[in-house]
């Protein structure tokens, strides 16, 4: 069984001249760590970590870490500015003994891969969420669209 959590960064704050350095606002702080204390429930340990170098991706997954032991985490454009497939080749090449894995990224990208993942409908995440994706399946590279079982959005 591999479990996946999709994270959208916490609220940001507008006061950055560029959107990559856009930082979290302290409502945004407040809730991804109302989200991750729901989040050490279902999963204490994430064995490994996809984020968008953006500043509010990073503190939003400063802050899990905060509460969830993270075994390994990797700094991935592509999840900033990539497409669907871009997402689905991190997920793919994704470390077999690793049977937790989460991703910290953005709208609409990460609300779509979501869906595309589960078969469902479109959830437009809102900054902060979490989506529970489970796969009965053994290996990362056999995870397909559609493939996934979506357990719980977690706002």
């Amino acid at each position: 069984m591999k479990r996946l959590f999709l994270m959208r960064h916490g609220e940001a704050s507008f006061s950055a001249d560029v959107d990559f350095d856009r930082t979290l606002t302290p409502k945004g702080k407040s809730k991804v760590s109302h989200v991750a204390a729901r989040l050490y429930e279902l999963a204490p340990e994430i064995g490994k970590v996809y984020c968008s170098p953006a500043k509010r991706t990073k503190e939003t997954a400063s802050i899990i870490a905060e509460r969830v032991l993270i075994k390994s985490q990797e700094y991935v454009r592509s999840i900033y500015d990539g497409d669907l497939q871009d997402l689905m080749d991190i997920l793919e090449n994704s470390p077999q003994d690793v049977n937790e894995v989460m991703i910290v990224g953005h709208n609409p990208l990460i609300s779509l891969f979501a869906a595309n993942l589960s078969d469902g409908d479109y959830l437009n995440m809102q900054p902060g969420d979490l989506i529970y994706i489970e796969f009965p399946l053994e290996s990362w590279q056999l995870i397909t669209f559609g493939s996934g079982i979506l357990c719980e959005v977690i706002s």
